[in-house]
């Protein structure tokens, strides 16, 4: 048994961001939150606690903490440790970039831990700024990366298809303009000698089909975007420039 504060008692085996919102009196919310619950967040080294308003001196911690003082919109059941998944998602949304809003955004929804029916609400509540967001999320995304590709597409114009299925290949994360493919590849899933010589084969099986492919590791669209970006705008560009020719 965890006792993060007097009075306060937590089971063995809670998270340790759960144990230490509780001892500084509040509970987890924003990106903290999500991340235990899986949804994608940008950036998870800040512990996010929600405190009531009247606990204006909470107890401090060894480590950074972002304390949020929001009326919230859900009421959590009596003892419990984390905010509703609304006000966490609504927190995050205005606490996060806007790259990194949309892609919080879509993989809440992907995952259903928020409903499509809770979005005008949602939007109600944040400022008028934030509402070009809703135009921009899209539930299909898989993963954070997956969005933040999405967003530097559109930023280049262009046309593209998300996940598609290629017969003889399989399903893709992207088609941009009817011949490049674009796959978000995680150490997750492509760190293997396996897993790399199955993607070979899967590039192989489209380049016979007229298709060229383009791998960013998820390293770099998180952190290096613009070499992401300009690594598209030059293979776009190319094409560009070989049907001028």
């Amino acid at each position: 048994m965890h006792k993060p504060r007097p009075n306060a008692y937590l089971p063995l085996g809670v998270p340790a961001d759960t144990i230490d919102a509780c001892a500084v009196g509040g509970r987890l919310t924003c990106a903290s939150e999500l991340a235990r619950r899986g949804v994608f967040v940008l950036e998870r080294s800040d512990l996010h606690v929600h405190l009531h308003e009247n606990r204006r001196h909470p107890p401090t911690l060894a480590r950074a903490v972002r304390r949020h003082w929001d009326r919230l919109r859900r009421t959590p059941p009596p003892g419990a440790t984390s905010v509703e998944a609304f006000d966490a998602v609504l927190q995050a949304i205005r606490c996060q970039p806007p790259r990194a809003a949309v892609a919080t955004l879509d993989s809440a929804l992907h995952l259903g831990i928020l409903h499509p029916d809770d979005l005008d609400e949602l939007f109600r509540h944040l400022p008028r700024r934030h509402a070009i967001l809703r135009k921009l999320a899209d539930p299909r995304a898989e993963s954070g990366p997956e969005t933040l590709v999405r967003l530097i597409l559109r930023s280049l114009g262009a046309t593209f298809d998300v996940q598609v299925r290629i017969r003889g290949v399989g399903r893709v994360d992207f088609v941009v303009d009817g011949w490049l493919i674009v796959e978000c590849d995680s150490e997750a899933f492509h760190s293997t000698w396996e897993d790399q010589r199955r993607d070979r084969r899967r590039d192989q099986a489209a380049a016979a089909l007229g298709y060229a492919t383009y791998r960013p590791i998820a390293e770099d669209i998180l952190w290096r975007p613009e070499e992401v970006r300009a690594a598209l705008a030059g293979l776009l560009c190319s094409r560009s420039r070989g049907r001028r020719r």
